[in-house]
């Protein structure tokens, strides 16, 4: 299925950059363009990339209050007015000069996705210097400045759209999001992360299932450390296709954080490239029975800077342009002498990890003897009913 797509991008999107030795370095963002750029799929017929404006305040605003806004601006000005009650200023959010401008360029990148998917100027859209989920209305956190899943979701309300779904696959739960939209039935959002008993944020058990006004509309699924390919594809088999088809948003917006990777540092999960790979085209194919094609994906968390997060997100694109890339491909040598020069070592060698991506379907054998699936079966138990859909 060839599929247009809108490409948000732009080397400035780079400037969202922490510093030396913190763990979201930017050229994980350089290196998976680089691969997409060496494996033609920026080339391919449908796919446009375009380089986002930076949000203003006003669109900053839909979820940020302005005394936070105002509060970023002056430390990115001077670094000196750091806010730790506000997150600016902390380990995991040093200030930096031009953080403001870096982070508006990113939500930016969202939104100009998000409306070319809306507008029908593209089927797909991808922001992959996107999904800092974690940024809250008031305050910096996990890296996360502004939160552009939620801006964009909350930009596409405002244009009249009825339902949304935000589907987070992060290893981390997607807090911010899901407290942007705690309250708001219009706003599905599903998380698969790795349990917050032994992972940040700490949050996102079965049991968080929204408001008073929106009871069943959080979905957090809480898996077990050590989870890899097989268990997190059932769990999220068995959860995410049949709340979206009882949901039927008109949109899909999907945060592809990969840090859900063996060899990611920050985490605990074992998925491989190739599971990571199953996922990406599962949330194409639901975008596509369930929200009339209109998917617009964001990146995320992923820490494997050269050997995971690349082959990843090339993964994505290619996804989004209607045209998956085969695991077997050889990783291009041009783009290995560019790692071998900038780093000292060698990149992988195909788009593989040599994992099958199997899973077995939970409906065909639930065992709540397992830990992934008491997780599955807990979610289930937490939100189906209120979707009039079977716990079992």
């Amino acid at each position: 299925m060839t599929c247009s797509a809108h490409i948000a991008w732009s080397e400035a999107l780079i400037a969202y950059d922490f510093g030396p030795g913190h763990p979201l370095a930017p050229v994980r963002l350089d290196l998976t363009m680089r691969l997409a750029r060496e494996l033609g799929v920026l080339d391919r017929s449908g796919v446009t990339v375009v380089a986002p404006e930076p949000a203003d305040d006003a669109l900053l605003g839909l979820v940020h209050d302005p005394d936070y806004v105002a509060a970023v601006r002056a430390a990115s000005a001077d670094q000196r007015q750091s806010d730790v009650a506000r997150g600016l200023g902390t380990p995991d959010n040093p200030v930096f000069a031009g953080m403001h401008e870096a982070s508006a360029l990113v939500v930016g990148a969202t939104v100009a996705a998000a409306e070319a998917v809306w507008s029908g100027a593209a089927a797909h859209g991808v922001s992959i210097a996107g999904g800092l989920h974690h940024a809250m209305p008031d305050r910096a956190s996990g890296f996360c400045v502004y939160n552009d899943p939620a801006i964009a979701i909350a930009w596409l309300l405002e244009q009249g759209v009825g339902r949304i779904a935000y589907v987070d696959v992060d290893v981390h739960h997607g807090d911010g999001v899901q407290e942007v939209f705690w309250d708001d039935p219009r706003v599905l959002t599903i998380s698969i992360h790795e349990t917050g008993t032994a992972l940040f944020p700490g949050t996102g058990f079965p049991t968080d299932v929204g408001g008073p006004g929106a009871r069943g509309y959080a979905v957090n699924v809480a898996l077990p450390p050590g989870t890899g390919d097989a268990g997190w594809l059932r769990a999220f088999h068995a959860v995410v296709p049949p709340l979206l088809d009882s949901f039927r948003p008109d949109v899909l917006v999907s945060q592809q954080g990969c840090d859900s990777h063996a060899e990611d540092p920050l985490a605990h999960l074992n998925l491989s490239v190739d599971g990571q790979r199953a996922a990406y085209l599962a949330l194409h194919d639901l975008a596509h029975t369930c929200a009339d094609g209109r998917w617009v994906a964001t990146g995320g968390g992923g820490y494997a800077l050269i050997d995971v997060v690349p082959r990843a997100w090339a993964h994505l694109l290619a996804i989004a342009s209607g045209r998956p890339l085969d695991p077997a491909t050889v990783v291009p040598d041009h783009w290995r002498e560019h790692v071998r020069s900038r780093f000292g070592r060698g990149g992988p060698a195909r788009l593989t990890d040599g994992a099958a991506a199997a899973f077995s379907p939970y409906e065909e054998h639930p065992d709540a003897g397992e830990a992934v699936d008491d997780a599955i079966a807990q979610t289930r138990s937490a939100v189906f009913a209120h979707h009039g859909l079977p716990t079992g």
